[in-house]
C-alpha cells in the first residue's frame, strides 16, 4: 500500500511539472527567453517615460515643430540646423520666452526631443524583430499573441498622442497671448496615462509569464490572509494611480514652481485661491487652476502615505503567510512610497531642479511596479483551463492523502 501511494504523490508531482504554461509554448528554456525579453521590454519603458521627464523639465518638447510617423533623419549639416531652427523661431515658445536663444542653445533642445521620438521607435522594433521569430518557433500562444499584439497598437497610439500634445503647445493662446506657451495638461495627463497603461500591461504580462501560479495558501488560515490582503491592495494600487494622474495635472500647469512651501501653501492649510476660479470653470477649476491642482496632489500623496503605511502595519504580523513575491512587494510599496513623498516635498521646496523632478517621476514609477506586483502576487486563479488544473491536481492531492492514510486491509 506505501509504495502505491509513492506512486501516486510521484504521479501527481510529474503532472504538476508537466501543468502547459498559460501564455509560452515551448518549456522553460523558451520561458526564460520570453520573460527576459519582456523584462527589457519594461525596462525599455520604464527608461521611456522617465526620458520624457527629463524632455518636459529641460522644456525641449516644443523643440520639434513637425512630426511624421516612421523614421526622422536629424540634422547633419549646419543647413539642416538652420532649417529647423528657423522653423522653431516662427513658434510662439520661441517668440515668447526664447528669442535670445542661440543655435547650440537649440541644439541641445532638439537633441532631448528627438532622442525621445527615437527611442519610443526603437522600441517598437525591439519587439517585433525577436516576435517574429518566437511565433516562427512556436513559443507564442494565441493569449499571449493577442496581447503583444495590442502593444504594438498601443505604441502606435502613444506616439499619435505625444504629439497630439505638442500641437497644443505649438498655437499662442488666445486669451492670453503674452503668457508663455505650454501644452494642454488634459493633453499631457492623456499621453502619461496612455505611457502608464501601456507600462502596466507589459508589467503584468511579464509577470505572468515569469509566475504563472496563483496565490494559493497551504493552510486555511493563508488563504483567509491572502484573501483579505488582496481586497486591501486593490484600493491602495487604485489610490496610487489615481495620485499618479494628478502628477501628470501639477506637470502640466507647471504648479509645481508655485507654493513652494510645506505643509502650509502661503501661510495656509487650504490657499485662499483653491477655489477662485470655480465659478467661471466649474469642475475645470480643479484641473486649470494651479492652487487647486497642487492641492489636491498633496492631499492625494498623503493620503497614499496614510493607506499604504495602514496596509502594511495591519499585515506586518501574518506576511510569513503571504508568498513571498507577496512579502516583498508590500514591503517595496509602502517604502517607495515613503521616498515618493519625500522626493516630492524636497522637489517643492527647490522649486523644481531638473534632478529632482526627474527622480520624483522615476520613483512614481517604481511605486507603481510595486503596486502592480503585489497585485498579481495576489491574483487568483482565472480562466477555464487554469481551473481545471486546479481541479485536477486538488483531486489527485486528495486522492494521495487518502491513500496514504487508508489502513491496510
Amino acid at each position: 500500500m506505501k509504495s502505491s501511494a509513492k506512486s501516486l504523490v510521484a504521479a501527481v508531482a510529474a503532472e504538476s511539472t508537466s501543468i502547459k504554461h498559460p501564455l509560452v509554448h515551448g518549456g522553460p528554456f523558451a520561458e526564460k527567453v520570453l520573460g527576459a525579453w519582456l523584462v527589457g521590454g519594461c525596462l525599455w519603458v520604464f527608461s521611456m517615460v522617465v526620458l520624457g521627464g527629463v524632455t518636459r523639465l529641460t522644456r525641449s518638447g516644443l523643440s520639434m515643430t513637425d512630426w511624421k510617423f516612421q523614421w526622422e533623419s536629424p540634422p547633419l549639416t549646419s543647413e539642416d540646423w538652420n532649417r529647423e531652427f528657423t522653423k522653431y523661431k516662427q513658434s510662439p515658445e520661441f517668440k515668447l520666452t526664447n528669442k535670445n536663444m542661440t543655435l547650440e542653445e537649440y541644439k541641445f533642445i532638439f537633441w532631448m526631443e528627438y532622442g525621445h521620438r527615437m527611442w519610443g521607435r526603437g522600441l517598437g522594433v525591439y519587439f517585433a524583430l525577436p516576435l517574429v521569430g518566437f511565433i516562427g518557433k512556436g513559443w507564442i500562444t494565441q493569449r499571449l499573441g493577442i496581447r503583444l499584439l495590442s502593444f504594438f497598437g498601443l505604441g502606435a497610439a502613444q506616439g499619435a498622442i505625444g504629439w497630439w500634445m505638442v500641437k497644443s503647445g505649438l498655437v499662442t493662446d488666445v486669451d492670453n497671448p503674452h503668457n508663455a506657451p505650454r501644452v494642454s495638461p488634459y493633453r499631457l495627463a492623456t499621453h502619461l496615462t496612455g505611457a502608464f497603461t501601456i507600462y502596466t500591461a507589459m508589467l503584468w504580462t511579464t509577470m505572468g509569464v515569469l509566475f504563472p501560479n496563483v496565490a494559493e495558501g497551504a493552510s486555511e488560515a493563508a488563504t483567509t490572509v491572502i484573501r483579505k490582503t488582496r481586497a486591501k491592495a486593490l484600493p491602495l494600487s487604485a489610490l496610487i494611480a489615481i495620485t499618479a494622474l494628478s502628477g501628470a495635472y501639477v506637470a502640466g500647469m507647471d504648479a509645481g514652481r508655485a507654493y513652494n512651501t510645506f505643509p502650509l501653501m502661503d501661510g495656509q492649510w487650504v490657499p485662499e485661491e483653491y477655489l477662485k476660479d470655480f465659478e467661471k470653470l466649474g469642475l475645470r477649476n480643479f484641473f486649470e487652476n494651479t492652487a487647486a491642482v497642487q492641492f489636491d496632489h498633496r492631499v492625494l500623496a498623503m493620503s497614499t502615505l496614510i493607506v499604504s503605511t495602514a496596509v502594511w502595519a495591519s499585515s506586518r504580523g501574518v506576511l510569513h503567510l503571504l508568498p513571498p513575491r507577496a512579502s516583498l512587494a508590500l514591503n517595496s510599496t509602502v517604502v517607495l512610497v515613503y521616498a515618493q513623498v519625500g522626493l516630492g516635498i524636497a522637489t517643492l521646496l527647490n522649486h523644481v531642479p531638473v534632478s529632482l523632478g526627474v527622480l520624483h517621476q522615476a520613483n512614481a514609477l517604481l511605486v507603481f511596479t510595486a503596486a502592480v506586483g503585489l497585485v498579481h502576487a495576489l491574483r487568483r486563479g482565472g480562466g477555464r483551463a487554469a481551473q481545471a488544473v486546479r481541479r485536477s491536481v486538488t483531486q489527485k492531492n486528495a486522492g494521495v492523502g487518502s491513500a496514504v492514510h487508508a489502513k491496510p486491509r
